[in-house]
């Protein structure tokens, strides 16, 4: 189990929300934090990858559970 500082339930929520939901979290964390994302939107993997390259920050794992995408992130 991967420990985080901040849980972001995007579950229901369609593009751009979960990615949204992420930035504001991200924003308020300092350098090295990992907050986790629950989401459902199938694109939510495609968004948060590109996001990711884009900030620096790191996806530390992405798994899918049934319909639900859950993503540990670290902030740059």
């Amino acid at each position: 189990m991967i420990e985080f500082n901040i849980e972001v339930d995007a579950v229901g929520l369609h593009c751009p929300l979960p990615l949204l939901r992420l930035k504001k979290a991200l924003k308020d964390m300092r350098a090295g934090e990992v907050v986790k994302v629950t989401a459902t939107d199938p694109a939510a993997h495609l968004d948060f990858g590109v996001y990711a390259e884009q900030t620096g920050n790191e996806i530390i794992e992405y798994m899918r559970v049934d319909e639900q995408q859950i993503f540990y992130v670290r902030k740059k």
